[in-house]
């Protein structure tokens, strides 16, 4: 079985998504089956992930940052996380109540606990803040966790 993480900007712009999304998918239609997503299921890459996934007969685990994850997510992208949980065959749910910098690290962290390897969709820049995506590649790669960046050509962050 294989156990892929994903750890990707938020907020993509619409034709930045499609292009991850197609490669996205791509990617892991080349894997072997059976195949197992971790994603905490946020807005962007994550969600274009989790759905990827399931699209191509994957099973997903959510792995819950914070009891508040939800309510601090943007408003369009709970809809989508609700519905993703829902088709979630395990979801591991961090002690945190808050969704703050420090629960996504340790969200990360508890992916690559369970993953083979990790997908990136990352424009290769510093985070933004702690926990971003440029920090789990960098905890993946000290553990010597299979790191593959997807940045599609034209891809771009607001």
């Amino acid at each position: 079985m294989t156990r892929i993480a994903i750890s990707g900007h938020r907020g993509l712009p619409p034709d930045t998504a499609d292009l991850v999304d197609t490669e996205l998918r791509a990617v892991l239609a080349a894997e072997p089956s059976p195949l197992t997503g971790l994603s905490c299921l946020a807005d962007g890459a994550d969600q274009l992930f989790a759905r990827a996934v399931l699209d191509l007969g994957g099973s997903l685990e959510a792995v819950v940052p914070a009891q508040r994850y939800r309510e601090a997510l943007p408003e369009e992208a709970q809809d989508g996380y609700d519905e993703l949980v829902g088709h979630a065959d395990e979801v591991h749910r961090l002690p945190f109540v808050e969704s703050t910098s420090e629960s996504h690290m340790a969200a990360g962290r508890h992916m690559l606990d369970d993953a083979d390897e990790l997908l990136a969709v990352w424009d290769g820049l510093p985070a933004r803040g702690h926990g971003g995506t440029a920090d789990v590649v960098a905890e993946a790669r000290a553990r010597g966790i299979r790191v593959r960046v997807i940045w599609p050509a034209g891809a771009h962050r607001d």
